[in-house]
């Protein structure tokens, strides 16, 4: 990665590649976002996505994310990798929109809107397990299937994820924990 700012140029050491891009983002280097952009668009998609099973509603989550962290930029210090600093965002607007969600009855979707379904056995068996999946998530708490996700989508490790999540190791180890036989347990009864 080329123009990435010297040690002098910053008031605290990057922590990762991703940081200093961030940190030209708050110098003003646009260019600088659009690669942090690219990197990081289909690990916060499918962030989104596991969360909340809607695709359009997870694309819009996660160009949120990249506003928000846009729009923050002039605040930013790289105290940790950047990863954590998205994932903290990105939580935060899961959240705001799970409370949005209880405030607002589902909206009916049309039929003709849906994907079509392959006729492909595999496929179709691939789907409904995919689709059991999400369903077991969607019964986990938001800090369980979150704290879940992280580690195994995203694959940060537990002391990222306690740092993105404002908790201690123990508690993610926890919440890992209970997720996991949680979705055994859904899981089982779903199938």
């Amino acid at each position: 990665m080329d123009n990435i700012p010297s040690k002098d140029e910053m008031p605290c050491t990057p922590v990762d590649a991703d940081s200093a891009l961030m940190w030209r983002v708050r110098e003003g280097d646009e260019q600088a976002l659009v690669q942090l952009v690219d990197r990081w668009k289909t690990p916060l998609l499918n962030f989104f996505y596991r969360s909340l099973g809607s695709y359009g509603q997870a694309e819009d989550l996660a160009q949120m994310t990249f506003v928000r962290i846009y729009r923050g930029a002039s605040r930013y210090e790289p105290r940790a990798k950047f990863s954590t600093y998205l994932f903290h965002v990105a939580r935060r607007l899961l959240i705001n929109e799970y409370r949005h969600r209880q405030r607002k009855p589902l909206e009916m979707v049309d039929p003709n809107e849906l994907p079509a379904v392959s006729s492909q056995d595999n496929e179709r068996d691939v789907r409904e397990i995919e689709e059991a999946f999400n369903l077991a998530i969607g019964k986990l708490p938001e800090k369980h299937a979150t704290a879940l996700l992280l580690l195994k989508q995203q694959e940060l490790s537990y002391e990222e994820i306690a740092q993105m999540m404002d908790a201690t190791v123990g508690a993610v180890k926890t919440w890992i924990f209970r997720a996991r036989a949680q979705l055994k347990e859904e899981l089982r009864n779903i199938i």
